[in-house]
């Protein structure tokens, strides 16, 4: 990477490296079914796999272009504040530069700021966060938000589609997360979303999922609450309720899917017969 800035050898908190969450510390571990599907992949399953892939996706570019940017040189210091940039690559359609607070306590705030460079408008913020990392290395926690809108109006190569905004908690030492999700689908709807995330040390993992959105194919939206569970092998459950928009008056749907190691579908089961219900409550992981 080059950078083209005024470079200041001024020397960044040697835990500031460390401090700033990595896309692999935060992402959501899901074992993927790609490379070895059996017949119809489980509804639910695929659901599940599609948050976690345009949340891991979304925001592993901003947060590597993060790290990359503190492994060089701060270009200024203003007492407490500590600036990189701007700065941009050649082949690089925007130019960005990154300001981290010292909070005194061993905590800091940043901000990732950005502008495309056709435009030249002025710098908005991609990313910003709090991140405490006195915990040690791995085990720290923090919060950080990112803004796909601002991400792609600085950068539509590498943003692509993502669309609307994300705050994520995350506990390193409990392998947690926490999203709170705002933005719209395919079809320009509205979704807003909670998702909490956990993982065990083997790979078994347990999301929550609760959000608004077209879930029915009509105009309508749904509120539906999805409890997804999976061992390291990849065998999982969804265990789902849904009310509201495409089903009729007040009823609420409750259903349970079940999916095998490679992620066919071995149980389905709901209360309003809102699908066919098919095999065995027996093959599934406990709830």
């Amino acid at each position: 990477m080059s950078l083209f800035a005024c470079v200041k050898q001024d020397e960044a908190p040697s835990d500031l490296k460390t401090a700033l969450p990595t896309h692999e510390q935060v992402r959501i571990n899901l074992p993927d079914g790609s490379a070895r599907t059996v017949g119809a992949l489980a509804d639910y399953y695929v659901v599940t796999r599609n948050v976690t892939r345009d949340f891991n996706g979304g925001s592993a570019w901003v947060l590597i272009l993060l790290h990359a940017i503190v492994q060089y040189p701060v270009t200024s210091v203003d007492k407490n504040v500590y600036t990189w940039g701007p700065w941009t690559e050649a082949l690089n359609p925007a130019e960005y530069k990154l300001d981290v607070t010292d909070n005194g306590d061993g905590t800091y705030e940043y901000e990732l700021s950005g502008r495309n460079k056709s435009a030249m408008t002025a710098f908005e913020v991609v990313i910003s966060g709090h991140a405490d990392p006195r915990p040690g290395e791995l085990q720290g926690n923090g919060i950080f938000n990112i803004d796909f809108d601002a991400s792609r109006r600085v950068n539509p190569i590498d943003a692509k589609d993502d669309r609307g905004e994300v705050t994520v908690s995350y506990d390193l030492a409990k392998r947690h997360l926490d999203l709170d999700i705002v933005g719209v689908d395919d079809l320009g709807k509205p979704i807003t979303a909670d998702y909490a995330y956990d993982e065990t040390a083997d790979g078994a993992g347990r999301m929550s999922f609760g959000a608004k959105g077209d879930a029915g194919g009509g105009s309508q939206l749904e509120s539906f609450q999805i409890v997804s569970k999976w061992a390291s092998t990849g065998m999982g459950r969804s265990d789902a309720t849904a009310t509201g928009g495409d089903i009729q008056g007040t009823a609420t749907v409750n259903l349970t899917e079940c999916w095998d190691n490679n992620f066919k579908r071995t149980f389905y089961q709901d209360s309003l017969n809102f699908a066919p219900a098919e095999g065995s409550a027996a093959s599934c992981l406990a709830k």
